[in-house]
């Protein structure tokens, strides 16, 4: 019987030596992603089309890059092609998982936003071509399965910030294991609630520990959140709230606000959060 190959996966350490920008759940709002870019300072590269930082910073996304919004392909083209540049990297995450599985061929149920990945696919062969579109798929499974759960952001030698899409545990920080895969991509949770969604413990609220510090997003706030050496970076921009970066070492927080709610919901996890904090 032939033995299932190992998942490979890029490398979780990288140094920011230059410093660092980390962009919360962009969601397909390719265009608010790039005014954002405009914003830190990233220059577009007529030779090749890559976005450079003239300071040589380091691009980082949470994940949740596609779903809900609107240009999913884009942002997957981009993270594409960065990532093999070297300008930029990417953690794994909910909705990464399940289209990942999805392109590679698995039996996944696409939905909460995650149907309009694949109507847009359909949409680029058509305009594009199936050869085309088969290698956009493929290039994109490869990115996002190798996305590791975690990144581990060096300065001058030392492990100061560790970037993470819905949040990790102090014991679990630079190990791999299929539960802790799983805690990075959804957060802790503790069931599913009597309407179906996820009851998520607070495990910002339950660190001890203030270093290093854990960037992250998933669960929509109105504002960029610190809590007990942790930062969400996640504002709900296909929600109609706005798309935020983290900038390190300066400790500073850019956003751009969305052009409108994407989503088409009324009700979103972004109106929850702030009617429950009301």
């Amino acid at each position: 019987m032939k033995q299932k190959q190992r998942q490979k996966f890029r490398s979780n350490m990288v140094d920011i030596d230059r410093g660092t920008d980390i962009v919360g759940d962009v969601h397909g709002c390719f265009a608010e992603f790039m005014e954002l870019l405009g914003q830190l300072g990233y220059v577009r590269d007529a030779s090749d089309d890559l976005y450079r930082h003239p300071a040589g910073r380091k691009l980082i996304s949470l994940g949740d890059i596609t779903s809900r919004g609107p240009e999913s392909l884009k942002m997957l083209d981009f993270f594409i092609r960065h990532i093999r540049a070297g300008i930029a990297e990417m953690v794994d995450s909910n909705h990464g998982w399940k289209i990942a599985r999805w392109l590679d061929g698995r039996n996944v149920s696409l939905a909460h936003g995650d149907e309009k990945v694949e109507d847009e696919f359909t949409r680029y062969a058509e305009q594009h071509g199936e050869k085309m579109a088969a290698s956009l798929k493929e290039k994109a499974r490869e990115l996002l399965l190798a996305s590791p759960s975690h990144m581990l952001l060096r300065r001058n030698g030392k492990v100061e910030v560790v970037a993470v899409h819905a949040g990790i545990r102090d014991d679990y920080i630079g190990k791999d294991s299929p539960a802790i895969r799983n805690f990075c991509r959804y957060g802790d949770v503790a069931g599913m609630g009597p309407d179906g969604r996820p009851i998520r413990k607070e495990w910002a609220s339950e660190r001890t520990k203030q270093t290093p510090l854990i960037v992250w997003g998933h669960d929509p706030r109105p504002q960029p959140e610190r809590k007990n050496g942790s930062i969400n970076i996640d504002q709900g921009c296909v929600f109609g709230g706005q798309l935020t970066a983290y900038r390190y070492p300066e400790d500073e927080c850019i956003g751009v606000k969305a052009e409108m709610n994407y989503s088409g919901l009324e009700e979103t996890p972004l109106t929850r959060c702030i009617r429950e904090h009301s």
